[in-house]
C-alpha cells in the first residue's frame, strides 16, 4: 500500500511510494533520485551492483519530475532527507516528463514570476510555494470556523450584478443575454440586505472583481475577499471582531503549520492585541512627517504614506474617523460631526489589509448619502427597498485573503499568494 512520503520512518521495514522525480544524480556505481509527493522528499538510493537489473534499466529512462512508484527497504542514513532512505526492489515508470521542463522545479535555477505562472502547475510543485498555499488553506479554514464559533453563518451572494456596488467605473461589463451586467465588486449590498432578512451575523469568502488599471505588485483585478456584516453591532464591534480574527488566524497558523513555516524561514509572530486605533487626522501628521509628497485633509494615504505609518506603529493597526466624503456612500457619518464617519481600515505595517464601517441603516438618510455621491437612487432600489421593512443597526468589513497571506509570509509580490493571477495583462493559465 503506498504511503505518504512522511509517514515513511527508519523503523519502516519496506515502503511503497508514489511521486514526482525532484532530483537525479548519478555517482558512477551509485545513483540517488530524491523523489516528492506533497508531504515531503525522500533519497531513493540505487547501488548498481545490490538491485535488481529491472530497476537499472528502469532507472535509465527516468527524466525528472516524471511519476514514479518505488517499492523498497527503508534505512536509516543520518544525511539523507528525513533521516532515512528507500533502497528499491521495484521502480515503476508511471508517467514520463517531457524535458527539458519549463522551469526548475528544485529552483536551482531561478525564473521570473512572468515564467512561474505561465507554467504554474510545476512552479506549485515546489516545496517552498505548496506551503504558500498549505498555509492559505489554513488561513481560510481557521477563519471559517472562527466566524462559525462566533455565531456567523456562511452565505454566497451573486457575482453577476446589474448595479455597481459603489457606482463608478472600475467594473468588469458582462453581455448577459438582452442585458448588460457586471461582475461584483463587492457583496457588500448583498451582506447588507441579510441584515433586513434577520440573519444577524453573515460571512462570505468569495471572488471581487475591480476593473482598475493596476500594475503593481499589491493588486489584482481578481481576488478573494473575505466579508463580515453583523446586526445590532457598530464600528468599534466589529473592529474587536475583525481584530480576534486576526490572532485567531495568525495562532493557528503558527500552531499547525510550523513545517511550512520553516519551508518558507519565516518566524511567524502572533499580533498581539490590542490594535493601535489611529485617527485619520493623526495618521496624516504621522505620514506627512515622513513623505516627500504632502496629505491634505480628505486626501486617501498613498502607499508611500502608509508605509511610514506603518514604521511608526510598527504592528497591526486601525485607521479609524475617515472623512465622510472620501468614503462609500453607506458609511455611517457620526451625528455630531458629520464630515467624520464611523469607517475604518485595519492596516499591516506594509499595507491596507480590511476597510469596513458602521453603515447607514435609515433609508432617507441613505438616500440623500447616494444623490451626494452622485448617483441614483433608483439604480439601487432593489437594495434600498430593503431599508423600509425594518433594517437593524449593522456594521461589518471586507478582508483581502492574499493581503493577508502576503502580509503574514513576508511575500514580495501578491502573484505568490494566488494560484492563477488576474491582471491587467493576465488571463491564462
Amino acid at each position: 500500500m503506498r504511503l505518504p512520503i512522511r509517514a515513511v520512518t527508519p523503523k519502516t521495514e519496506f515502503a511503497e511510494i508514489i511521486g514526482w522525480v525532484h532530483e537525479v544524480r548519478d555517482l558512477g556505481g551509485l545513483s540517488f533520485f530524491l523523489i516528492r509527493d506533497r508531504t515531503g522528499i525522500i533519497q531513493v538510493t540505487i547501488p548498481k551492483k545490490k538491485v535488481p537489473a529491472e530497476v537499472l534499466d528502469t532507472a535509465r529512462n527516468v527524466s525528472r519530475e516524471s511519476v514514479v512508484r518505488v517499492r523498497g527497504r527503508v534505512k536509516a542514513i543520518e544525511k539523507a532527507p528525513g533521516g532515512r532512505e528507500i533502497v528499491p526492489e521495484e521502480l515503476d515508470i508511471i508517467s514520463i516528463a517531457e524535458s527539458p521542463l519549463p522551469l526548475d522545479v528544485a529552483e536551482k535555477v531561478p525564473a521570473e514570476m512572468d515564467t512561474r505562472i505561465d507554467s504554474r502547475f510545476l512552479d506549485v510543485r515546489k516545496p517552498r510555494v505548496r506551503a504558500i498555499f498549505f498555509i492559505r488553506s489554513t488561513v481560510t479554514c481557521a477563519a471559517m470556523e472562527f466566524l462559525a464559533s462566533r455565531g456567523c453563518i456562511n452565505i454566497t451572494t451573486p457575482k453577476i450584478v446589474a448595479a455597481a456596488t459603489e457606482g463608478g467605473t472600475e467594473l468588469f461589463p458582462i453581455a448577459y443575454f438582452e442585458k448588460e451586467a457586471f461582475m461584483n465588486q463587492s457583496p457588500q449590498l448583498y451582506k447588507q440586505m441579510m441584515m433586513a432578512a434577520g440573519f444577524e451575523a453573515v460571512f462570505e469568502i468569495g471572488p471581487i472583481f475591480r476593473a482598475e488599471e493596476h500594475n503593481t505588485i499589491r493588486h489584482l483585478n481578481e481576488a478573494t475577499s473575505l466579508d463580515v456584516e453583523v446586526s445590532f453591532a457598530d464600528h468599534n464591534d466589529v473592529m474587536d471582531l475583525l481584530e480576534d480574527l486576526i490572532v485567531h488566524v495568525y495562532g493557528c497558523v503558527r500552531e499547525t503549520c510550523a513545517d511550512q513555516l520553516a519551508e518558507l524561514g519565516v518566524d511567524l509572530t502572533v499580533p498581539a492585541k490590542p490594535f493601535p486605533r489611529i485617527p485619520y487626522t493623526e495618521a496624516i501628521d504621522i505620514a506627512n512627517r515622513a513623505v516627500e509628497e504632502k496629505l491634505s485633509f480628505g486626501d486617501d494615504l498613498s502607499p508611500a504614506a502608509e508605509r511610514a505609518i506603518g514604521d511608526v506603529i510598527g504592528q497591526h493597526y486601525f485607521i479609524v474617523d475617515w472623512p465622510t466624503d472620501i468614503r462609500p456612500y453607506y458609511a455611517m457619518p457620526y451625528p455630531d460631526r458629520p464630515e467624520f464617519c464611523k469607517a475604518f481600515d485595519l492596516m499591516h505595517p506594509r499595507m491596507e489589509l480590511s476597510s469596513g464601517a458602521q453603515r447607514i441603516h435609515d433609508h432617507d438618510l441613505l438616500v440623500a448619502r447616494i444623490r451626494a455621491k452622485g448617483l441614483s437612487p433608483e439604480s439601487f432600489e432593489f437594495y434600498l427597498r430593503t431599508f423600509r421593512y425594518g433594517m437593524p443597526p449593522h456594521a461589518g468589513w471586507g478582508l483581502g485573503i492574499e493581503r493577508l497571506v502576503m502580509t503574514m509570509l513576508d511575500l514580495s509580490n501578491i502573484r505568490e499568494a494566488v494560484l492563477f493571477p488576474r491582471d491587467r495583462h493576465r488571463l491564462m493559465p
